[in-house]
């Protein structure tokens, strides 16, 4: 071997040297201490809303929940659990949804990273994770969201999904409900909306343009996009008691662009905290 070889020999040696003891010195990733959740903004296809709730402690992912809110107010693992989902069943599935859920959930707690995990497809499938069939890309992704928004403050609500409708049709022919999801002791997710006669959902014949409160009765905005901002009045605040009417018609100020009455939600989601989560 000549002079010229045995340099460029022993500067390969080196590089790889210090490239090993560089892969050796990386810190395993770290998270501050708390909780962490991140829900999908809209409801899919499916009527199920993916969520990620986090427990970190001393830096590490100790604890990872993945599941479902639809607009019934049930919370997917539970509703799984108690048998209503039944993808083996009627998907010839090779686990239950819940099952499969578990171990996308083991995988993270191992890694430490959302980021790392590889798809098959476009649609978010992986072989990376034995037993599992599912898509998986929303959990990983609301995973890897939830540790970037940084932890939550904890709330004093039990878990769980909650519900409550009105007893009687009223005039108006919607009988209004209200949906809520709780996690971390918090209301992180709200959905009010209403059923008529038919079963027909409120909200999704309006957003279709089948209610047009707008063009027939001259109003502001469209019931679906007031009932959003009355939605997120109550993200803020927390406590369905917190609003102020302007009338006994149970309209307020309070809520900026909403001209619509809510006495009827602030009641029913006040009623559905106090007689607590759905149980199956």
């Amino acid at each position: 071997m000549n002079k010229k070889s045995l340099f460029f020999l022993v500067l390969l040696i080196v590089f790889v040297a210090i490239f090993a003891i560089s892969c050796s010195k990386e810190k395993a990733k770290t998270y501050t201490d708390g909780e962490y959740f991140a829900i999908e903004d809209e409801f899919p296809q499916s009527g199920w809303k993916d969520y990620v709730a986090l427990s970190v402690k001393d830096g590490k992912i100790v604890k990872a929940e993945w599941g479902g809110f639809n607009r019934d107010g049930d919370d997917k693992k539970p509703y799984d659990q108690a048998g209503r989902y039944n993808m083996v069943k009627f998907g010839g599935a090779v686990a239950e949804w819940w099952e499969q859920a578990e171990k996308v959930e083991a995988h993270l707690i191992k890694t430490q990273d959302p980021t790392k995990i590889k798809y098959k497809d476009k649609e978010g499938n992986t072989d990376e994770i034995s037993g599992v069939t599912v898509t998986v890309e929303a959990f990983f992704r609301l995973a890897d969201q939830a540790l970037k928004a940084g932890p939550v403050k904890k709330g004093s609500y039990r878990d769980g999904g909650y519900y409550a409708i009105e007893a009687e049709f009223p005039q108006s022919g919607w009988k209004s409900y209200v949906s809520l999801l709780v996690k971390h002791g918090n209301i992180v997710d709200v959905y009010w909306s209403g059923l008529n006669d038919k079963g027909e959902d409120k909200k999704s014949v309006d957003i279709a343009g089948g209610y047009n409160m707008v063009k027939f009765g001259g109003a502001i905005a469209e019931w679906w996009e007031q009932a959003a901002k009355v939605e997120a009045h109550l993200l803020a605040s927390q406590d369905p008691k917190k609003i102020t009417y302007s009338d006994n018609q149970g309209n307020t100020d309070a809520i900026s662009g909403v001209t619509v009455t809510v006495d009827d939600f602030f009641g029913l989601a006040e009623q559905a905290l106090k007689e607590g989560p759905k149980s199956y």
